[in-house]
């Protein structure tokens, strides 16, 4: 199949021979000007580079604060940034009140039953919060009732105080 190929290089080879055996002065030097491309080609690929191990690093732990900082500033700080953060939440939640209200305008215009669907989203909510919290309560080794809700909290003292008075236990 390959001698009636168009690619058969039998012909070329041929061609070349008969071209080099002629009694041609310059044959053997453009024989070995041809083949210093390819001979500096594979030079250039058998050449190995070898990198040198870089330097370990100085580690420099949190180098914003003074280290010698007292123990009042650090919570006048930690005070501050939850001021900023409890104000960004507020911005947060306003801003998703405020687009709950441009969609719930929406959707009446188009005629949907908006309470419904806000009832979907509100209960949506709840359960993304509880998932979170149970997250949380997990990550810190928490009983799903000491989750930091300040209802679970009273309603934890009340039964001890309870307990405490002599009241009777109905626990299984």
């Amino acid at each position: 199949m390959l001698a009636n190929s168009r690619f058969n290089p039998t012909s070329g080879i041929i061609d070349f021979w008969h071209e080099f055996r002629k009694p041609n002065p310059f044959r053997i030097p453009f024989l070995m000007a041809s083949m210093v491309p390819f001979g500096l080609i594979f030079w250039w690929l058998s050449g190995e580079t070898l990198y040198k191990d870089p330097e370990r690093p100085t580690i420099t732990y949190i180098t914003t604060f003074d280290p010698s900082r007292s123990d009042a500033e650090i919570a006048a700080s930690n005070e501050a940034n939850q001021e900023v953060k409890d104000l960004r939440e507020e911005k947060y939640e306003d801003l998703a009140e405020r687009k709950r209200e441009l969609y719930k305008a929406l959707g009446a215009a188009a005629g949907m039953d908006v309470e419904e669907i806000d009832r979907r989203g509100q209960e949506a909510r709840e359960a993304e919060l509880a998932e979170q919290r149970a997250e949380l309560d997990a990550m810190f080794g928490r009983a799903p009732s000491d989750s930091g809700s300040d209802d679970g909290a009273s309603e934890s003292a009340e039964s001890t105080e309870g307990a405490g008075a002599g009241a009777e236990s109905s626990a299984p």
